[in-house]
């Protein structure tokens, strides 16, 4: 049975101001937990998500958990697209206006270049929250179901929020043409 307290607080730490990529990703605890990606509204405002608590020019964009905090952000989300479905899912949104370019390795990433413009692209425009929890699977499922940040697909609302970020997934995929044979 999922406790309403841990539930509680976790949201409370993820609903407080947001931290700064650049002062935050080397100094992230190594505990498990889940983390929040936050954006001004310009920033994806097709995609509007709840209000941050502690900065209320900020929405929230993704959820997710992680069984070390700082290992799941600072080298996934922050550098590769081949382990990160916000990676993947950003470059896909992001492809008519930015060009991000993608190839095939055992599967579809974006070009070492533009890896490092879609990291950039973050440090601007997105801020980070977090919670320590040691079993966080429980919380991210409840979380995102109260929640509906825009970007979660799995547990996120049907209707075409949902169905912008599929395509967005589908296009990032595509833009890879077909998969090379071995």
């Amino acid at each position: 049975m999922l406790d309403d307290a841990a539930v509680q607080q976790t949201a409370a730490d993820l609903f407080c101001a947001p931290h700064a990529l650049d002062s935050t990703a080397a100094t992230l605890p190594t505990a498990a937990g889940l983390y929040a990606w936050w954006a001004r509204p310009e920033v994806l405002a097709a995609f509007p998500g709840p209000v941050n608590l502690g900065d209320a020019g900020r929405r929230l964009l993704y959820l997710g958990k992680a069984s070390q905090l700082r290992s799941r952000v600072a080298s996934n989300h922050l550098r590769d697209s081949g382990r990160s479905t916000l990676r993947r899912t950003l470059a896909g949104l992001l492809l008519p206006t930015e060009g991000y370019r993608t190839t095939w390795t055992d599967r579809v990433v974006l070009i070492p270049k533009d890896e490092e413009r879609l990291t950039r692209w973050m440090h601007r425009h997105l801020t980070l929250t977090w919670s320590e929890h040691e079993d966080p699977v429980p919380l991210e499922k409840e979380l995102i179901s109260r929640l509906r940040p825009p970007l979660n697909v799995d547990g996120a609302e049907h209707g075409p929020t949902r169905e912008s970020v599929k395509r967005a997934r589908a296009s990032y995929y595509a833009s890879a043409g077909p998969r090379p044979d071995k």
